[in-house]
């Protein structure tokens, strides 16, 4: 596969930190390897990226990935592969998993997701059976993917210190593809089991400021060891709570760090020379599917915001209400695929990059969220296990995947120091 178009010239710091990083392939490697024998890797996340010609930043890190499906299937070894080794590590003697989806069983995109993840336990070896935390979910029950594919899933039970299917299946790992934005389920409060990731991760707990404060330590490191401006693979952010969008409370005080966010970014473009209006994405401190979110160019974008403007960012997924918003640098992304304004998102399971697709949406613009209905997927070539070539340019193929590849990794392990931050039993 070829690299998707670049439609900026500003591709010179960019490339520079590409050539970095392919000269420091060694010492990278040997970095990371420190970090992961000191910090457990999260099971598995996929992290959006975005590449602006002069910034390639991560802007959003999912910790129950959807969309195992978009990856490409040529990749599975490498899938299957990483399973084998995270479940070796959570439970070295596990022969089976029992998997808790997501509850919307209407989504038969989601549902080929869970398909896929079915297919890639199976193929590692492993009994694979899914237990749903939905109350209409009363008895196994068959659920047709958006491919034809059929799924069984069954309702959960709690027996003592275990959760359960109806006829005693109670493997050692329980894995959660459930955000839990509706909350903690006390079903799976206290288990004996290992749940992953554990019940902190979900978004009743979980916050993305907490997440890109993890990042900043992270980054701080690794730009020190490749002597390069954190800045290049980090987005500012700030965080922002007490606001309720319907009766606009706290609507002043974002619009002035709005301000400040776009006045700290004007600073670094001025430095790099680049001429592009910054912008600032607002959006939910907790919750996904691109939900609760908006792209402004001045603090007053954010004052006297319309009705169904309010509407929009004042609740998300599960009804979540939104009191607690981050503040991040907009990044450009100026990759195109198709004709279409493209980022990659990159899947990782336990330490290893597993593939990753290009999320494409025709209808938005370089400065806009693209998950939203409309965009479109298709699947990044990762070169075995994104590993670079000397030989080629830092811009060919495998080398741009390997950066990404990198400036994933670094996400992962910014979200195994959040996990250790916010581990409520920790000591």
């Amino acid at each position: 596969m070829t690299v998707p178009h670049l439609t900026t010239a500003l591709t010179g710091p960019l490339l520079e930190l590409e050539s970095r990083i392919l000269a420091a392939q060694p010492h990278i490697e040997h970095w990371f390897r420190k970090q992961w024998n000191n910090h457990a890797a999260p099971f598995y996340g996929s992290v959006d990226l975005r590449n602006s010609g002069f910034k390639l930043a991560p802007v959003d890190m999912n910790l129950f990935p959807g969309g195992f499906n978009n990856l490409n299937p040529d990749f599975l070894p490498l899938a299957v592969q990483a399973a084998q080794s995270a479940v070796e590590r959570a439970c070295p003697e596990a022969k089976s998993i029992l998997l808790i989806p997501e509850n919307h069983t209407r989504n038969t995109y989601y549902l080929q997701n869970v398909a896929a993840l079915v297919h890639i336990f199976r193929q590692a070896g492993l009994t694979v059976r899914l237990g749903s935390l939905n109350p209409e979910i009363t008895e196994p029950t068959q659920l047709t993917a958006a491919n034809g594919e059929i799924i069984t899933v069954e309702p959960l039970e709690r027996r003592g210190n275990r959760v359960v299917l109806a006829d005693g299946f109670s493997p050692c790992i329980v894995l959660l593809n459930n955000d839990l934005s509706a909350g903690l389920p006390d079903l799976l409060k206290g288990i004996e089991q290992n749940l992953l990731p554990p019940l902190h991760a979900g978004w009743a707990v979980r916050r993305k400021t907490n997440h890109f404060a993890a990042y900043d330590k992270v980054v701080a490191d690794f730009a020190q060891m490749l002597s390069i401006d954190p800045w290049l693979i980090n987005p500012y952010f700030f965080a922002a709570k007490g606001l309720d969008f319907q009766s606009r409370q706290g609507e002043d005080t974002l619009a002035e760090l709005v301000d400040q966010m776009l006045d700290k970014i004007r600073v670094k473009y001025r430095e790099y020379g680049i001429s592009h209006e910054p912008y600032v994405i607002v959006k939910a401190d907790a919750g996904t599917y691109g939900m609760g979110i908006m792209s402004v160019k001045s603090g007053d974008e954010v004052r006297g915001l319309n009705r169904k403007a309010r509407n929009k960012m004042a609740v998300v997924k599960e009804g979540l209400e939104v009191s607690e918003v981050i503040v991040q640098e907009g990044v450009y992304t100026f990759e195109c695929v198709n004709d279409g304004v493209a980022e990659p998102v990159v899947y990782m399971m336990d330490r290893y990059v597993i593939g990753g697709f290009y999320r494409v949406h025709t209808g938005r613009g370089v400065d806009e969220n693209l998950n939203a209905p409309g965009m479109q997927f298709v699947p990044l070539s990762f070169e075995e296990h994104c590993l670079p070539d000397h030989k080629a340019a830092p811009n060919d193929a495998p080398n741009r995947f390997y950066a990404y590849g990198v400036i994933a990794r670094l996400a992962m392990l910014a979200a195994a120091l959040e996990l250790e931050d916010t581990d409520p039993d920790a000591e």
